[in-house]
């Protein structure tokens, strides 16, 4: 291609298209780990939200009736998730592993059952996915706007309205909290439902919009990238989108690096979004501070 400029909106728009579920699962993350509550299983229910999507668009023909089948079912995990670490009190961070698990067993046998396509679902056409709105060559469909205005909302509710400072005073401090007359469990559990329903946002356009369908495992770690973008982003909205984009941008590379027959072998280049995000949470380690109550199980006295 000779035009520097749509080069450059090319690869802007590739990055941007690769980030988007990267985007929507980091704010969802934000949430749970600003309340307190560590998620691990961003993974577990950005994989639930894509089958559901995938296998409800192919029935009903509506890529809208699949996007909200998948947050329902990504919700469906996060509630999972409140009542194992915020009712029955359990580990965090195993409870976040069990999640994945679940979803990666669960969307195979469904999907061996439902179709009999080895836990694929029928490729979706037509009114079952989600298409460009504006530029056709840049793949921007809605979930792609969305997921940008995702960032300074939830920028805005944190850091503004009465539900976001609670959450944050909930991740910092429940027991002034919980002394306030504040119900802790409550803030918790709206915190995960957030991130339950961004997830499923970002699940949901992975198999109706990004690709046309749902294959095992196809969310491929992105869980985990995207909690790596909180991380990285220091547990702010903007610093995550930041984050996210630099993955995005390393997906999009390797990619790019891969079609032009390069003698760097496959397997690094396929490897070279985890390495960046191996890098990046490693030089971060010590030096980042997340919220106080991170991981900590609340029990009133």
């Amino acid at each position: 291609m000779d035009d520097p400029f749509a080069l450059l909106f090319l690869t802007a728009a590739a990055t941007l298209r690769v980030a988007t579920p990267l985007i929507l699962c980091a704010m969802g993350g934000l949430f749970s780990e600003r309340s307190g509550i560590i998620d691990v299983g961003l993974e577990g229910k950005m994989l639930m939200a894509a089958f559901f999507a995938a296998a409800v668009a192919a029935v009903m023909h509506s890529a809208w009736w699949g996007v909200a089948a998948g947050i329902a079912g990504a919700m469906v995990m996060a509630l999972l998730h409140g009542l194992a670490c915020i009712t029955y009190r359990g580990n965090q961070v195993v409870s976040g592993v069990a999640i994945n698990i679940i979803a990666a067993g669960l969307t195979i046998v469904w999907g061996n059952a439902w179709f009999q396509r080895g836990g694929q679902t029928p490729a979706l056409e037509g009114d079952a996915r989600l298409l460009s709105l504006f530029f056709p060559r840049a793949g921007d469909n809605i979930l792609v706007y969305v997921a940008l205005l995702s960032v300074p909302l939830t920028w805005w509710i944190v850091a503004r309205t009465r539900f976001g400072l609670r959450l944050r005073a909930v991740g910092e401090m429940p027991l002034a909290v919980d002394t306030a007359g504040i119900s802790v469990p409550w803030l918790r559990y709206r915190a995960v439902l957030l991130c339950g329903l961004l997830t499923g946002l970002a699940g949901a356009y992975i198999a109706v919009a990004q690709n046309a369908g749902f294959s095992r495992d196809m969310t491929a770690g992105q869980g985990f990238i995207a909690l790596a973008a909180v991380i990285f982003g220091r547990w702010h909205p903007v610093g995550a989108f930041i984050a996210a984009l630099v993955f995005g941008f390393a997906v999009d590379l390797q990619g790019r690096l891969a079609l032009l027959n390069t003698p760097i072998p496959s397997e690094l280049l396929l490897a070279t979004p985890y390495i960046v995000t191996i890098v990046v949470v490693a030089g971060l380690v010590g030096r980042s501070r997340p919220p106080a109550a991170d991981g900590q199980i609340y029990e009133r006295g």
